[in-house]
């Protein structure tokens, strides 16, 4: 058990294991019951702008973000309807995420962490257990997509393994004999290279990006060659919806990208925490997010046009473009990138998250290994396959998350902004004493705790209720009611905040 500042021995032992150096400062006085060495605020923040940024490639270059924003053409836009979408939509995220990036940045600490200041330092475990099941839901889709890119490379190297792909002769639960045995292997492997640490996560994030950059670019590049220049087509799929028909479509479209970012969006702080300056932390969420989006999308909707002409019909997921090129090393080497891309993104938004969220809930118990591993046991229990296999299910399954998401971020930002100031007390967030600035009633903060309820139950009954034209609005429907009814409970008990902002030196 930490409970002093780690010695020199100790940071050998903690940079022997892959993580940071001096990874979390333990003061002696912070209560063992809210602190380890990955809660702790951070010794040395080293990341710079080309790690958030790089993070941000590998959370956009998944096989999930491809089929997001494939499931848009089902919504009847023209491609330049869906451009215009998909480019407010992430500008609404990098806004967002500027905002959750700060408290982080300045005080060194994860998103459960920081949310002990709004939640009290118990009640912060209601936002950390909701962000932690919901990361164990896209940890197991995530990983379901990725499978489903490595049983093409299977498929196509041996053939004779098609009558275990199909779950009518070989399935269980919904998934073939097939993607059991890739879902397994991945699994492990993600495993594998979270266990050894953050640092060997950043380095791995760092390259998992730019790969898939190279590849799409090849991938556009053999198409053109094919097709010519004059192939390229953009208006794809169907198109139902135009002119002013078209608007409320798009809103939803909108809406849509910003409920398949809420995740990351939310528990930014995990990453922002290890930023060297706040201003590096803007400008790789500059780079990674508008910048990054734009040459994504416009990418996807070059690749998916070509498809036409060279293919004979509309492919909006990348996999599947790969898998009809004539070539087996193009479609090894174009998939198991793609494989290599989702499991970077899975890895950085899905195991970290939760390893953070359920170490939060008993810190000498739970480590932050453990909380990941707590998370991928969980991800198969969920059989995720069920839950991302078309347009509809996947549209209904990030208007639920955003249902339950929006109010954390809402109660959050309005905390910190406007009630806190901008001002935090570090070291309070680590005690338990009846005295302490958040332990307010038994170390729970009703506002909060209530304000997140509220916004959960009010936006998540259009969801179930199948209201399509309201349940899209899930998250923002959360985040402006946990917002307000934050405020308006905090304004009848207001709490204090301390004169300067406070953070922990080395």
């Amino acid at each position: 058990m930490a409970d002093t500042i780690p010695s020199k021995h100790h940071e050998d032992l903690v940079e022997a294991a892959g993580m940071p150096v001096g990874s979390g400062v333990v003061k002696s006085d912070y209560d063992p019951r809210l602190t380890n060495k990955d809660l702790a605020p951070l010794r040395e923040q080293r990341w710079g702008a080309y790690n958030i940024f790089a993070f941000w490639m590998s959370d956009v270059h998944s096989v999930g973000g491809y089929v997001t924003a494939g499931s848009l053409f089902a919504l009847g836009l023209s491609s330049w309807q869906v451009l215009i979408s998909l480019v407010v939509g992430i500008t609404i995220v990098y806004f967002f995420c500027n905002l959750v990036a700060k408290p982080s940045q300045v005080t060194g600490v994860p998103y459960p962490v920081i949310n002990r200041v709004a939640f009290g330092v118990l009640g912060a475990n209601v936002p950390a257990i909701i962000r932690g099941s919901i990361a164990v839901a896209w940890y197991g889709i995530q990983t379901y997509l990725a499978s489903a890119a490595l049983d093409v490379v299977l498929l196509k190297l041996w053939p004779a393994l098609m009558p275990y792909a199909d779950v009518d002769q070989y399935g269980f639960l919904g998934l073939p004999l097939l993607g059991w045995c890739t879902y397994a292997l991945l699994w492990v492997l993600q495993a594998a290279v979270f266990w050894t640490g953050m640092e060997t996560i950043r380095k791995f994030i760092d390259f998992c990006g730019p790969a898939v950059y190279v590849v799409m670019f090849v991938l556009a590049g053999y198409l053109i060659a094919d097709a010519g220049w004059g192939a390229i087509d953009l208006n794809l799929g169907e198109v139902t919806v135009t002119g002013v028909d078209a608007i409320p479509v798009m809103l939803g479209a909108i809406a849509l990208v910003v409920s398949y970012f809420s995740g990351p969006m939310l528990n930014f702080g995990d990453f922002s925490r290890y930023g060297r300056s706040f201003t590096a932390v803007k400008t790789g969420n500059f780079l990674g997010l508008p910048v990054n989006f734009l040459m994504f999308s416009i990418l996807t909707v070059v690749t998916a046009s070509l498809t036409v002409p060279v293919f004979g019909e509309l492919i909006t997921d990348p996999v599947a473009t790969v898998a009809r090129i004539d070539s087996t090393f193009a479609i090894v080497l174009g998939a198991l990138t793609f494989t290599i891309a989702t499991i970077g993104i899975n890895i950085v938004a899905n195991f970290i998250s939760p390893a953070f969220d359920f170490s939060n809930v008993s810190p000498q118990r739970i480590s932050w290994r453990a909380g990941g591993m707590i998370a991928a046991v969980g991800s198969v229990l969920l059989t995720p396959w069920n839950l991302y296999n078309n347009p509809e299910v996947i549209h209904y399954t990030l208007e639920t998350l955003g249902a339950f998401i929006g109010p954390l971020f809402g109660v959050l930002i309005a905390d910190y902004y406007l009630v806190r100031r901008q001002r935090v007390d570090v070291d309070a967030m680590f005690t338990m004493s009846p005295n302490g600035r958040y332990y307010y009633k038994r170390g729970y903060h009703p506002p909060a705790i209530i304000a997140t309820a509220v916004g959960a139950v009010i936006a998540v009954i259009p969801v179930l209720g199948q209201m399509t034209d309201v349940a899209q609005y899930s998250w923002f429907i959360g985040c402006g009611l946990g917002f307000l009814v934050y405020l308006g409970l905090v304004r009848r008990s207001p709490v204090t905040s301390p004169a300067t902002p406070v953070k922990i030196s080395s």
